[in-house]
């Protein structure tokens, strides 16, 4: 019985009243594996989220909170994004620094992204393929910017070997090359934001940036899944001179 066309305390009435988790049968051919995360992506809120705003993945999320806590993503910043494909962290870059010029008053920033793969045009940005370790890859940058970078940026992952030491190594190195570029690219006072696995052996790594960098930060960011050993590590304060 109803009061008024209201369903009853205590009951529900229609789909919209509650979130129902969906559940995916392992059809034939496909690993449990496979199941398990198609299962994750139909249910999480941060995918969801992404494709109602139109960003490229939920890892757009993960900077726009980081850039929310440490506000380095500023208008008139010039940013490169390495490893940028798919492309959410250009696209939150291409808003917050005001690359396409839209937000009247300030100033116009830049994002450049380098990927090994052609990656799908994002207004606003400027995408190139490019291998960031290879000879001559920082001048390359800075002749693309016609200058020095204030943010460096990287969400990469190396491939997942399936054995969680292998894969921890694997990141921190990728990381530690990440950092040697935004040495060589960024000007004074600069950032440098990456992606990292916890695990022990990025010590080498923190140390190496708290000698270039005012603070160092290891911050794991809400859409990070609480299941998963990533983190971020935010360095700020560039210095383009070692600490002694």
């Amino acid at each position: 019985m109803t009061n008024g066309g209201k369903p009853k305390a205590g009951k529900t009435s229609g789909r919209g009243q509650r979130d129902l988790k969906v559940k995916v049968r392992t059809a034939r051919g496909r690993k449990l594996s496979s199941t398990l995360w198609l299962q994750r992506q139909l249910n999480d809120p941060y995918v969801k989220k992404a494709q109602a705003q139109g960003f490229r993945g939920r890892a757009a999320f993960k900077i726009l909170e980081l850039d929310d806590r440490f506000r380095f993503l500023v208008p008139g910043a010039r940013v490169v994004d390495l490893g940028c494909a798919p492309g959410g962290w250009c696209q939150v870059a291409v808003e917050r620094v005001n690359a396409l010029g839209l937000r009247a008053g300030k100033r116009q920033g830049r994002v450049l992204g380098i990927d090994l793969q052609e990656v799908e045009p994002i207004a606003g940005a400027e995408l190139h393929v490019l291998d960031f370790m290879s000879d001559g890859a920082d001048a390359q940058v800075k002749d693309w910017l016609g200058g020095g970078a204030d943010v460096v940026m990287s969400d990469m992952a190396a491939a997942s070997s399936g054995h969680k030491q292998t894969d921890h190594l694997r990141i921190v190195a990728l990381c530690e090359a990440a950092a040697a570029l935004a040495f060589d690219v960024l000007d004074d006072g600069g950032t440098f934001v990456a992606k990292v696995l916890a695990g022990g052996a990025e010590g080498d790594l923190q140390k190496l940036l708290k000698q270039r960098f005012a603070k160092v930060s290891n911050v794991k960011p809400p859409a990070s899944r609480a299941d998963s050993s990533e983190k971020y590590v935010v360095a700020t304060g560039f210095r383009a001179t070692p600490a002694p």
